[in-house]
C-alpha cells in the first residue's frame, strides 16, 4: 500500500487521475488529503468537508475488473469493505443507501465516487474517491448527515481508519475474483431500508411507495411496487425520501 498524503488539493480523484497520466503507480495507490477544495459526489453535487477533521482520499485500483459490465461490483466491494472496516470501530446501525452512501442509523456518514477509464488494450482502470465524516462535529443546513464521531462520542484516527479501509478493499477484490456472489449477497443484505415501505420520488417528480428488493448486476434499483410488480431504476430516475 502506497499513500501519498496531501495537505490541500482540489481533488484526490483528479490528482491521482493526473498521476496515472503522467506515469504508472502501483495497483491500491492511496492519495489522501486534509482538505480538497472541488471535492465531488455521484451525479455531479458538492462534497462539502470541515478541513483536517474528515478522511478524504482516492485509490487507484487496476487490472481487477475484465469486463465493462462488472463496473457496478466494483460499487459494492468498496461500499461493503467500508462498512466491514468501520464495523471495528463499533459505529452503530451501519447500511448502505443505494447505489453508494454508507450511513450510521439514517444518517449520512460517507460517500464514494469511482471514475472507470478504458485503456487502448481494453483493461479498466478505476480511480476510487471515499469521503467519510471522522471527527466533524457540525454539518449547517445538512440535517441528513453525521460522523463516526457523532455516532460514538470518540475521536478517532484518520489514517487508522484509512488502512483498514484499503485493507478491507484488498480483501474484497481477492474475494472478488473468485466469488463474486458473495460480494452480491454481502451487499444486498446491507440495503438501507431493504423490505421496508418507503416513499420514492422519480425525475419527474411524482411520489410513490415501494419497498426495496435489491439492487441489479448493472446497479439498478429494484423496487417492489404496491400493485406487487418489480420495476427497476437508474441511480437518475429515482431518489429515497426519508
Amino acid at each position: 500500500m502506497h499513500i501519498i498524503k496531501l495537505s490541500a488539493i482540489d481533488s484526490t480523484n483528479d490528482y491521482l487521475k493526473d498521476l496515472c497520466a503522467g506515469s504508472n503507480p502501483e495497483n491500491f495507490t492511496v492519495v489522501s488529503a486534509e482538505t480538497q477544495t472541488k471535492g465531488r459526489g455521484q451525479m455531479g453535487t458538492t462534497w462539502l468537508t470541515e478541513p483536517g477533521k474528515n478522511l478524504i482520499m482516492s485509490l487507484l485500483i487496476k487490472e481487477v475488473l475484465s469486463e465493462i459490465n462488472q463496473i457496478f461490483l466494483l460499487n459494492a466491494v468498496v461500499a461493503t469493505a467500508i462498512t466491514q472496516a468501520l464495523k471495528t470501530y463499533d459505529i452503530p446501525e451501519l447500511s448502505i443507501k443505494w447505489p453508494n452512501d454508507i450511513l450510521s442509523a439514517n444518517k449520512k456518514i460517507g460517500g464514494i465516487l469511482i471514475e472507470n477509464s478504458i485503456r487502448n488494450d481494453g483493461k479498466i482502470v478505476s480511480i476510487v474517491g471515499i469521503g467519510l465524516n471522522v471527527n466533524q462535529t457540525e454539518f449547517q443546513n445538512l440535517p441528513k448527515a453525521s460522523s463516526l464521531f457523532l455516532a460514538t462520542g470518540k475521536i478517532l484516527d484518520k489514517n487508522e481508519i484509512l488502512e483498514a479501509i484499503v485493507n478491507a478493499i484488498m480483501d474484497k477484490v481477492s474475494i472478488l475474483q473468485f466469488h463474486p456472489e458473495s460480494i452480491w449477497e454481502d451487499y444486498n443484505s446491507q440495503l438501507f431500508r431493504k423490505n421496508t415501505p418507503s416513499a420514492f420520488e422519480d425525475a419527474d417528480g411524482n411520489r410513490f411507495m415501494g419497498m426495496v428488493h435489491g439492487v441489479t448486476a448493472d446497479g439498478r434499483l429494484q423496487l417492489l411496487l404496491e400493485d406487487d410488480s418489480e420495476k427497476h431504476f437508474g441511480i437518475k430516475e429515482i431518489s429515497m425520501l426519508y
